[in-house]
């Protein structure tokens, strides 16, 4: 099973991957951890993207590609994987479709899960997590104490930059104008499966499953 997760921030991609990855046995792939394990093993896209990093200049297509391509030539693809986070843009789905072309590939589906933007500004704008251990809680589904201090090792919760309103909207703009485009481009493709995002985790999951057994 090959598939790539598109969605704003905040939607529940990752709980989601997670769950398909575990019952199709497909490892969860992401451009921040590729980026990341190629520096450490300093590959050629490796050194590339680091030199990139420490300039403070965007990561151009053509090293994220070969970053996608190196990844998916390891072991544990052989029987798919799950694309989250890339592509990011149209010229990243067109770069992509010639690398799934090169190692004679094809994508099984697209899965695009939507929520009303003031649900996930609320649900991104609840968070708290512990500087300490790491925990999560939120205002609403995860309730955290009355002094704001974690339940675990009594640390005083923190929000994270990214979960700040100001944040949270800039955040969205990006996936808006970048991200969106990709949605009518798999869907003219036959390869976009949507899915409504506001629901409890396991009903997002059947409804994932049913639109991929069908």
């Amino acid at each position: 099973m090959r598939l790539i997760f598109l969605g704003p921030p905040g939607v529940g991609k990752g709980t989601q991957a997670q769950l398909l990855c575990k019952k199709y046995g497909i490892p969860q792939i992401s451009t921040g951890a590729m980026y990341r394990q190629a520096i450490k093993n300093q590959t050629t896209p490796g050194k590339q993207a680091e030199a990139l990093m420490k300039q403070g200049k965007l990561m151009p297509d053509f090293i994220t590609l070969g970053l996608v391509k190196e990844r998916l030539q390891k072991s544990d693809c052989k029987n798919g994987y799950l694309l989250d986070g890339f592509p990011r843009t149209i010229p990243q789905a067109e770069g992509f479709d010639k690398l799934l072309q090169e190692m004679h590939q094809k994508l099984d589906a697209v899965i695009s899960i939507s929520v009303d933007e003031a649900v996930l500004i609320k649900r991104l704008s609840g968070r708290r997590s512990c500087p300490k251990c790491g925990a999560v809680y939120h205002a609403d589904i995860h309730p955290f104490s009355k002094k704001g201090l974690c339940d675990k090792c009594h640390e005083k919760l923190v929000q994270r930059e990214d979960d700040k309103h100001e944040t949270i909207k800039k955040r969205m703009d990006v996936y808006l104008t970048q991200t969106v485009p990709l949605l009518d481009y798999y869907k003219k493709k036959k390869l976009l499966y949507e899915v409504d995002g506001d629901q409890e985790i396991e009903k997002v999951f059947n409804s994932i499953l049913n639109l991929l057994e069908k």
